[in-house]
């Protein structure tokens, strides 16, 4: 009967040990999690004015809105073309405040939307989410652009 020489080579095995602890790591974290570390602390003031031009998909939010908010509540919203003047007209309830687009983006990466993402201007502010709920559905996606931003004293 022949024997067979095993030899144990402790410098791989801690290698492996130390690449599969990398690895768990890094899935542990996702990727909402990487995206959200490297966003700007923005803290949404009480009043401000800013124009949100809203499309994609199928949503009742579609078109580009001059918006008005006070106290934390949209006071007013003018719609500059045919499709934001019928939210104004029929849905006006439906005009989000900037806090109300990142609760949005917040509940897309809560519920694990294939894609959603914030871009932010240099000071802080969100200028762009993009939120897409289903990898291969259509018409669920979201694209949310905010220009003219001015905090209102």
């Amino acid at each position: 009967m022949a024997t067979t020489a095993v030899r144990n080579r402790p410098r791989t095995l801690r290698a492996a040990a130390v690449l599969g602890a990398l690895l768990w790591t890094t899935s542990a974290c996702g990727k909402d999690s990487s995206a959200k570390a490297s966003e700007p602390d923005w803290q949404e003031p009480s009043s401000y004015t800013y124009t949100l031009t809203s499309s994609e998909g199928e949503r009742a939010l579609i078109g580009t809105f001059d918006i008005t908010v006070r106290d934390a509540k949209v006071v007013k919203a003018v719609g500059l073309d045919e499709s934001a003047r019928r939210v104004v007209k029929q849905l006006p309830d439906q005009v989000p405040t900037i806090g109300d687009l990142l609760d949005e983006l917040a509940q897309a990466r809560e519920d694990g939307a294939h894609q959603a993402e914030v871009e932010h201007a240099g000071a802080g502010h969100p200028v762009r989410i993009w939120l897409d709920w289903e990898e291969n559905a259509i018409d669920d996606e979201a694209l949310y652009v905010i220009s003219d931003y001015e905090p209102l004293a």
